[in-house]
């Protein structure tokens, strides 16, 4: 037998919210690379158009829709629009989120307008585009995968101003559970990845101060920055039939930094 068609997904049909953004494009890329076709969800027509090209080259099938996920009818059409498309959805990828550093505020004096922005953005849109997709799952009655794309900050605090993403992912981290939970029956999968600081475009001016990235390096054992290539075999393990007894997990790729917390 070979063990690698585990993880092939010919055939299948992905929908990658953010998929316009830094690690959502790698992981178009990455999931059309095992021959699923994907949607791209995202608001950027740059974007769009970059993740559309990484799919296409693999020789895969792409569809860009233009959506904003912290609407609960851009949701459902997106889901409706990938399915009408391809007569099916196999994969759920959340990777809409951020903001939180342009959100920093102290715990005594956040303000409720940023606490609900980032909530949206990092929780609400993973709770409507989860519904959407699993209610498509469930009809077609071929089971899924839903995959949540988390944060170490969903288990750390941090002395930074992060009161609205950490809530926010821990949240999402307790949702994934609960969705597993219910959702079991139906053969729908639900798992997230806790990645920590992830090299893409949207923060290189960060990395680009000596000091900051340095002090980031000393705090992860393996003494580099996440790449968006480090998250690429868990995506494809949780979202393939080779996951296809784990559900409700929370896995952490974060160069060991939460074991020496």
């Amino acid at each position: 037998m070979d063990e690698l068609r585990r993880f092939a997904l010919d055939g299948r049909a992905a929908l990658v919210a953010g998929g316009s953004g830094g690690i959502g494009t790698r992981l178009c890329g990455a999931l059309a690379g095992v021959r699923a076709n994907v949607a791209i969800v995202g608001r950027s027509e740059a974007g769009l158009q970059g993740a559309r090209a990484s799919v296409e080259q693999t020789g895969s099938k792409s569809l860009a829709l233009s959506g904003d996920m912290t609407n609960e009818a851009e949701a459902e059409r997106v889901v409706a629009e990938t399915v009408a498309a391809w007569g099916r959805l196999d994969i759920l990828v959340n990777a809409v989120g951020g903001g939180a550093g342009g959100a920093l505020h102290p715990a005594e004096r956040y303000p409720e307008a940023e606490w609900d922005r980032i909530l949206d953005l990092n929780l609400r849109t993973a709770f409507l585009a989860s519904r959407a997709a699993a209610r498509a799952m469930i009809e077609a009655g071929r089971g899924g995968r839903i995959l949540n794309i988390s944060s170490v900050r969903g288990q750390l605090g941090i002395d930074k101003g992060f009161s609205a993403y950490v809530a926010a992912k821990g949240a999402m981290d307790a949702l994934t559970r609960q969705h597993a939970t219910e959702w079991a029956k139906y053969g729908i999968t639900v798992n997230a990845i806790s990645p920590t600081f992830v090299r893409t475009p949207q923060v290189e001016s960060l990395l680009a101060d000596e000091g900051f990235r340095s002090s980031l390096e000393q705090r992860i054992p393996l003494g580099r920055i996440a790449e968006t290539d480090d998250l690429v075999g868990a995506v494809l393990f949780l979202c393939s039939d080779a996951s296809s007894f784990v559900t409700g997990q929370v896995l952490t790729l974060d160069g060991g930094l939460t074991a020496c917390q």
